[in-house]
Parts: C-alpha cells; structure tokens; sequence
C-alpha cells in the first residue's frame, strides 16, 4: 500500500470535497457559490497533494502557458460571478493541462472489466480511441 504524508492526506481530502463541490455545484445548474468553493479546494488540495514547489513547476511550465491562463482564467471568471463561462474555459484548461494523462488513464480504464466492455461500444469506442492516442488537443 502507498503510504501517505498527513499533508497528502489533507490534501487529497480537500481534493475530493473539491471535485464534489464541483459536480454539486453544476447539478444545481452552475450555482456560482459552490462552483468557487469547488476551485478554491480542488486548487488548495492539489498543491497539498503534490507540495507547492511542483504544483507551481506543473502550472507554470513554458509549454503550457495557454493551458494554465485557460484553467486559472476559468477559476477567476467562476470566482467573479461568471459560472458558465468560467468552467467553460476551466474544462478547456484542464483538457490542455492534462492531455499527456489521458492515454494512460484510458489504457487503464480499458483494463476494468466493466468499464473495458464500456468503452469498446460502437459510438464510445471512437470518441475514446481518439482521446486515447491523441497528444495534441488544441
């Protein structure tokens, strides 16, 4: 088993309320109080998780300017009032941040017995294959 830092533990609590707020947040059609708690803990918990020093290397990284001004900007618009149009540029943002992880984490999901059958169906199967073995999504 892993064995985690009391800080990564933080970290991954405020992560997951984070993602919950979130969801929440959009369900109750992009309630713009929930949507900024969400940001505020996913942000929050991610640093905890990773430590400051790599979460501020992870954002800042010369190649992924555009990704981090998309996702940071969605974050503020959200933060201001805007909700829609701030997870709009959010999602935006964190598909371009995390593009190189989305290979591995299909190849990971294609392995889940359920969840493998899932996605080799006719209609899913293209739309992952292309998400899977893509590097660039701009």
């Amino acid at each position: 088993m892993i064995s985690l830092t009391d800080s990564q533990k933080i970290g991954m609590g405020l992560t997951g309320f984070g993602v919950f707020f979130l969801f929440f947040g959009m369900m109750l059609f992009f309630d713009k109080a929930l949507l900024a708690i969400g940001n505020i803990l996913f942000v929050s918990g991610l640093s905890f998780v990773i430590g400051l020093e790599r979460t501020f290397r992870f954002f800042f990284q010369r190649h992924k300017v555009k990704a981090t001004s998309f996702f940071l900007g969605g974050v503020f618009v959200v933060l201001i009032g805007w909700p829609i149009i701030g997870v709009i540029l959010e999602i935006y943002g964190f598909f371009l941040l995390f593009r190189g992880f989305f290979p591995v984490a299909v190849g990971f999901i294609r392995r889940v017995p359920v969840l493998g059958s899932l996605l080799s169906l006719p209609g899913i199967s293209t739309l992952v294959d292309k998400i899977g073995e893509s590097n660039t999504m701009v």
